[in-house]
């Protein structure tokens, strides 16, 4: 009997995660906070340059870890988004401590600069816009960029992790798939069978009608 072609699969398909701008963004995060903890924090002895820069690296680690687990279980994928989303957070909390420890202000919507930094930080996703900056500017530039940049990715985790779950909704996870790969297989197994059976009951009946002519030839 000829194999099934069954063409459900069980596999998601995800996109390359270096493609998705929230990447791209946790990317620059990574790369500007050990900038900055090397230009504005102590070399030795300060704890926050460990908590700063793996808080940093975990938030981009999540993604990664979580697009490669997307394709075989959703949960994990769900789960892992959710811990780099929290990771940001804590580095977003670091960058507001070191401003409030040193008396400098966080900016918001009345600032002069806030709405040139804002578009700037949402248009930019690649580190390359941001080093020169980062090189050169004050700790209260820098911290702002930074938090800015911490919010705009706080919403595209949260934009993310709504498209996850509607995907979950519409396509289901490993075990939905599998069942509907498993029932598929099944249908077209018995479809086939049912055309064999046909196939089988029609050569019966053309047999059935050549014996039928060849003994009327042999009694002539």
């Amino acid at each position: 009997m000829p194999k099934p072609s069954n063409n459900k699969t069980i596999f998601k398909r995800v996109a390359n995660y270096r493609s998705l701008h929230i990447y791209q963004k946790a990317e620059v995060l990574v790369i500007i906070t050990d900038i900055f903890c090397k230009r504005f924090l102590p070399r030795y002895g300060d704890r926050t340059v460990d908590q700063m820069n793996q808080a940093a690296r975990s938030g981009k680690q999540n993604i990664v870890e979580g697009s490669e687990a997307a394709m075989t279980s959703s949960e994990t994928e769900v789960k892992l988004i959710n811990v780099g989303r929290a990771s940001f957070q804590e580095l977003r909390e670091d960058y507001e401590d070191y401003l409030n420890k040193n008396n400098l202000p966080i900016w918001d919507s009345s600032h002069p600069r806030y709405d040139k930094m804002l578009a700037y930080c949402r248009t930019n996703n690649h580190v390359d816009a941001y080093r020169p900056l980062a090189e050169k500017c004050s700790a209260e530039e820098f911290c702002n960029m930074a938090l800015t940049l911490c919010h705009i990715t706080d919403k595209m985790f949260a934009s993310y992790l709504k498209q996850l779950e509607q995907r979950f909704v519409e396509e289901g996870g490993v075990k939905e798939r599998m069942s509907d790969a498993r029932t598929g297989y099944r249908q077209e197994m018995k479809n086939r069978l049912n055309e064999l059976e046909a196939e089988n009951r029609r050569l019966k009946a053309e047999n059935e009608a050549l014996k039928k002519q060849l003994e009327g030839l042999q009694k002539h």
